[in-house]
């Protein structure tokens, strides 16, 4: 997931911003990753994008194109699924 705030250029072109969140789904799409979701939001972020990618540094690289447009800053999250936190504990018993 990546979370979106306007930039003073991204507000000042705040008509354009369906077309550019087009562009932005493009993008995921052209980087190898799979746009699930886009929420535009209230409160303390923008937007909300949850998008699949094949590997983190694919990620990575598509936020950074995305934010240097200079219409948005964006802040990543990683979440895990429910079967993929599982794993995770489980593999802490190994080593404990």
């Amino acid at each position: 997931m990546f979370l979106t705030n306007f930039t003073p250029r991204g507000i000042e072109n705040v008509h354009d911003s369906p077309d550019r969140t087009e562009k932005a789904k493009a993008l995921v799409e052209s980087m190898g990753g799979t746009w699930r979701a886009f929420f535009y939001t209230l409160g303390r972020y923008d937007g909300l994008v949850i998008a699949d990618f094949p590997n983190d540094d694919i990620a990575v690289q598509t936020v950074l194109t995305l934010a240097s447009s200079g219409n948005v800053t964006t802040e990543t999250l990683r979440a895990f699924t429910f079967d993929e936190f599982r794993d995770i504990i489980d593999a802490m018993s190994d080593v404990v």
